[in-house]
């Protein structure tokens, strides 16, 4: 009887050498060594290279996670919409009477999470977060769809409704109310108040990528 040879783990198919591991791992993939002092120029290439290439809809989504005031947490996504590096610094826009909006009134310290599968990076930041400037806000929501600036307008982001009908009814109202439709990209919709900017400044910064065997690089700072 002959015995099926075993299986060669999918560690070694990278070696040419299967007793040199370091064959494995290309540093053109790996975190610069020795790793710089300011990791923010890192941090935007990587960003900048998600936004460029587009393996996924959304490659500035980022996870933000806050703590309410009985301590607990939340996540959920939002889009960042600039990365400033000097001061180091990350912004996104929401609802200034949503959940994560009332939980960073309480406790202005957040963490973001991007993660990109496609090329097996991750950036996770931490630090306090304040309201970014009106004209800021303001220059921003202009920028928006026309039907995300109604939107912003008419849903009561966090709050309960009791369907889906309701909302759009609130959504004809607001029409109405602002005297604009859907179909003119030259409506001028004002900000609502209680719509606006938030800068989340980097404390700390750790950037992650994946190598073969979760022998994976991790750096911080």
């Amino acid at each position: 009887m002959t015995s099926s040879p075993r299986p060669v783990p999918d560690i070694l198919l990278y070696m040419s050498d299967p007793t040199d591991p370091t064959e494995i791992y290309d540093p053109e993939e790996l975190l610069p060594e020795p790793l710089p002092l300011d990791p923010m120029p890192l941090v935007t290439a990587w960003f900048n290279q998600a936004i460029e290439r587009q393996h996924q809809p959304n490659p500035n989504a980022v996870t933000l996670a806050t703590i309410d005031p009985t301590g607990l947490p939340s996540a959920r996504v939002v889009l960042c919409k600039q990365i400033e590096p000097d001061p180091a610094c990350f912004v996104f826009y929401t609802n200034k009477q949503s959940r994560k909006s009332r939980a960073l009134a309480e406790n202005p310290n957040a963490a973001l999470v991007f993660h990109w599968d496609h090329a097996e990076r991750q950036i996770r930041v931490e630090g306090p977060v304040t309201h970014t400037s009106d004209a800021e806000s303001d220059e921003y929501f202009a920028s928006r769809a026309v039907e995300s600036r109604i939107g912003a307008w008419a849903s009561d982001q966090s709050e309960p409704i009791d369907s889906r009908e309701d909302l759009i009814l609130k959504v004809g109202a607001t029409l109405a109310k602002l005297g604009v439709q859907f179909d003119d990209p030259d409506a001028i919709i004002p900000r609502p108040p209680h719509w606006g900017g938030y800068r989340l400044w980097a404390r700390r910064i750790e950037c992650w990528i994946c190598a073969p065997g979760r022998i994976h690089e991790r750096a911080r700072w």
